[in-house]
C-alpha cells in the first residue's frame, strides 16, 4: 500500500527552495533598508546601500564571465569588500576563496593554482607578497586592487604598489543594480573554499556548501545570542573559516558589522564604546590585548560584550579579568571542516556556585554540539565504537551533520579517509564525560594553535631539517598566556657542530611565514624510542615544565 504522506505530495517551487545565506541579506535590506549594515572608519553603509553594491558586484563578476564552479580569490583584511565578497561572489553561483593574509608566497601560489582562481582581489597592504606568489603560480587571474580610503594614517604597515589592471571600485561600477542574482540550483552547491594549515605536504581545500552556511548563520544567532540589531566587532579574521560564518550570520538579525583592519587595543575599545558593540570573536591574544591595554587606550562602556573564543580554555584569572572589564566569555570548539566552531561549552548557572577547582574543570571542557550539528561523539577510530563516558578513556572526536564540509577539493583519498565509517574524523583526541560534554586531551596531528592560527609542527620541523647542522629536531606547543600556545623547537646538532638560537630562528624565517617560526629554540638531545622515533610527549613535558632538563 502506498504511503499517503508521500503520494501526490511532491517538492515544487512553492514548498521547497534551496537554503542559502544570501536570502537573509535580501530580507534585511527589504525590512530594515535604513539600518546601518557596515561601519568602517568614517563610512556608514545602510542595508539598502549594501544590497545594491552586492548586486553591482555580482553583475560585474558575471559580465567578466564568472559563474557556477568558478573561483574568485580574495586577499583582503576585515574591510567592506570582504563582506561584499561573501555575498556578491555566491550570487553568481561562483565560489569564494579567502586567502590567509599571513601566508607566504609559496603557499599562496599553491592555493591559487589548486583553486584555479579566475579573479583575485587584493588589498594594497598585501600586494607585495601576492606579487611574489603570482611569479610562482601557473594561473593568471584578473588582478583587482583594493585601495582602502580608510587606511589609518598611523598604519603599522604602509600601502604597497598596485599590481592589478583594475581598481575594485571600478569593477563594482561596471555592474548593474538590476542584476538578477541566481539562487543556487542546489543547496549542496559550493559557496566557499578554505584551506587547512596542512600537516604534511600541501594544505587541503575544504569546501563549504550553501546549506551549511545558512544553517551556521542560524546556529551562530542562537549560540552567540545575537538579538535584532546586535553590533559585531570584526577582530576574528574573515579569512578564517569565513569568519566562522559570521559575515552571513549578521544578516539574520539585521545587525551591524564594525570593521577593524588591525587588532589593537585602542581601536577595539574605541569601537566598543563609540558603536555599542555587543559581540566579538577572537583568540586568547585578543583577550590579552584588551586586558593588558595601557590606561590611556581603554574606554568605559555600559554594555556587557559577548566574547566568543575557540582556542584553549582561558585560565580562571583571565576569565575573571574579562568579566571585570565588561566581557562575557563563551568557549567554543570546531575545525575548518565544521564551518568553524560547532561545539559550545553550554554553561549551567548552578556551576557558578562551585568552588574554584570544580568551576575550572567545567570550563576546561569543550562542551556539547551546536543545535544544528546532528552528531558529536568520542569514538575508538579502530572499531568506531563509543568510548566509555568516564572522562578518562581517550578516543577520537568525531562529527556528523549538515555543518560538516562537502569534502576536500580534488582530493578523493583524503575525503574518504576523513569520512570513514560515516563520521568526520577530527584528528583530535579527547574524552567523553558522563553528562555528554567532551574534553580535548591532545591533537593527534600535533597542530599548534597560536593566536588562533594553526601551525603544523611537521612543517616547522621540515624547515629546521634544511639547516645543514641539524641532526634531529622536534617542535611542540608551549602554553602561552598571550598567544594560547607558541611553537618551541628542540634541536639536536650534528657532532661537533655549534649554532645559536637566533641563527635557527632566522633560518626558519627564510622558509616559513613569520607566525609559524619557533619563539624558542632549545639545544638538547632529542628523546627517542628504541626504534628511533622522537617522543613528542616528552618534549611537550619539557617545554611546559619550563626548560630542557
Amino acid at each position: 500500500m502506498a504511503n499517503p504522506y508521500e503520494t501526490d505530495l511532491d517538492r515544487n517551487a512553492a514548498n521547497y527552495q534551496p537554503l542559502t545565506p544570501i536570502t537573509f541579506l535580501e530580507r534585511a535590506a527589504m525590512v530594515f533598508p535604513d539600518h546601518t549594515a557596515i561601519i568602517h572608519g568614517s563610512q556608514r553603509v545602510s542595508y539598502r546601500a549594501f544590497w545594491r553594491r552586492l548586486l553591482r558586484l555580482a553583475s560585474a563578476l558575471a559580465r567578466r564571465g564568472i559563474g557556477k564552479g568558478d573561483t574568485v580569490s580574495v586577499m583582503l583584511s576585515n574591510t567592506p569588500p570582504m563582506l561584499e565578497a561573501h555575498f556578491g561572489v555566491p550570487m553568481t553561483r561562483a565560489v569564494l576563496h579567502s586567502l590567509n593574509t599571513r601566508l607566504d608566497a609559496a603557499i599562496i601560489a599553491f592555493q591559487l593554482d589548486h583553486a584555479d582562481a579566475k579573479i583575485l582581489i587584493v588589498d594594497r597592504e598585501f600586494s607585495g607578497v601576492v606579487a611574489e606568489a603570482l611569479k610562482l603560480a601557473k594561473v593568471r587571474p584578473l588582478i583587482v586592487d583594493f585601495d582602502d580610503p580608510e587606511y589609518d594614517a598611523d598604519a603599522p604597515y604602509p600601502k604597497q604598489a598596485r599590481i592589478g589592471s583594475l581598481d575594485y571600485e571600478a569593477l563594482v561600477a561596471e555592474g548593474s543594480e538590476d542584476f538578477a542574482w541566481a539562487m543556487p540550483d542546489d543547496e549542496w552547491n559550493a559557496i566557499s573554499l578554505n584551506y587547512t594549515s596542512g600537516t604534511t605536504g600541501n594544505p587541503k581545500g575544504v569546501v563549504y556548501h550553501h546549506r551549511g552556511a545558512a544553517l551556521m548563520a542560524y546556529n551562530n544567532t542562537i549560540h552567540a545570542g545575537m538579538g535584532q540589531h546586535s553590533v559585531y566587532l570584526w577582530t576574528l579574521p574573515m579569512f578564517h573559516c569565513n569568519g566562522w560564518c559570521f559575515p552571513w550570520t549578521l544578516a539574520v538579525t539585521a545587525s551591524t558589522h564594525v570593521c577593524l583592519r588591525w587588532v589593537r587595543a585602542r581601536g577595539m575599545y574605541a569601537a566598543i564604546a563609540d558603536h555599542g558593540v555587543t559581540h566579538l570573536c577572537g583568540a586568547p591574544i585578543v583577550m590579552s590585548t584588551l586586558l593588558n591595554a595601557a590606561p590611556d587606550e581603554k574606554r568605559a562602556f555600559p554594555q556587557t560584550v559577548t566574547f566568543n573564543t575557540a582556542a584553549a580554555p582561558p585560565p580562571e584569572a583571565v576569565l575573571a579579568g574579562m568579566a571585570e572589564a565588561g566581557f562575557a566569555v563563551t568557549h567554543l570548539y570546531g575545525l575548518t571542516e565544521t564551518y568553524g566552531p560547532a561545539v559550545v561549552n553550554e554553561w549551567h548557572r548552578e556551576w557558578d556556585g562551585l568552588d574554584a577547582a570544580a568551576r575550572t574543570s567545567r570550563k576546561a571542557r569543550q562542551g556539547v554540539r551546536y543545535a544544528g550539528l546532528e552528531g558529536l561523539a568520542v569514538l575508538d577510530p579502530a572499531t568506531m565504537a563509543p568510548v566509555p563516558a568516564d572522562g578518562a578513556t581517550i578516543g577520537e572526536v568525531m562529527f556528523r551533520g549538515n555543518i560538516v564540509m562537502k569534502g576536500y577539493l580534488k582530493n578523493r583519498e583524503a575525503t574518504a579517509e576523513a569520512f570513514a565509517g560515516g563520521w568526520f574524523h577530527s584528528g583530535d583526541l579527547g574524552v567523553m564525560h558522563a553528562d555528554g560534554y567532551i574534553q580535548l586531551k591532545d591533537r593527534s596531528k600535533d597542530i599548534i594553535i597560536s593566536g588562533g592560527e594553526n601551525i603544523s609542527s611537521i612543517e616547522v620541523e621540515d624547515a629546521l631539517y634544511r639547516h645543514p647542522l641539524v641532526a634531529a629536531c622536534g617542535v611542540v606547543a608551549k602554553a602561552d598566556e598571550k598567544w594560547g600556545e607558541t611553537p618551541v623547537a628542540y634541536v639536536e646538532l650534528k657532532p661537533g657542530a655549534s649554532a645559536s638560537e637566533a641563527e635557527m630562528i632566522e633560518h626558519c624565517r627564510r622558509h616559513l611565514a613569520r607566525f609559524k617560526c619557533p619563539r624558542q629554540v632549545i639545544f638538547a638531545e632529542i628523546p627517542k624510542t628504541s626504534t628511533g622515533k622522537i617522543q613528542k610527549f616528552k618534549l611537550r613535558q619539557m617545554a611546559n615544565a619550563g626548560g630542557a632538563s
